[in-house]
């Protein structure tokens, strides 16, 4: 099995996710491949706190127009996403 700094790539700090934080739900980027069961074992090894569920979503990339070669369209990489949700009274400091 993969260690936990392989499986999450980084935590997404945005105004949503951090909306979700309030209800005890963090979003994290993961490693393409990976499933719930690997993800949950990796947040509860990194972070210390046990997980109650895991909602894995794929972000498609966006259509990106290059300027340098002479307006050719490419798409950005898609990314993967987990949306943990953790026992009540379980913090994650992501600052």
């Amino acid at each position: 099995m993969k260690p936990a700094s392989e499986i999450i790539s980084r935590p997404i700090l945005t105004e949503k996710a951090s909306g979700l934080a309030e209800a005890n739900k963090y979003v994290f980027e993961i490693l393409p491949g990976c499933d719930r069961a690997q993800v949950k074992t990796a947040i509860e090894a990194a972070f210390k706190v046990s997980v109650l569920k895991v909602n894995i979503l794929i972000r498609k990339g966006k259509m990106r127009r290059s300027r340098l070669s002479g307006g050719s369209v490419y798409q950005e990489t898609r990314s993967r996403r987990a949306i943990v949700t953790l026992k009540k009274g379980d913090v994650i400091s992501l600052a």
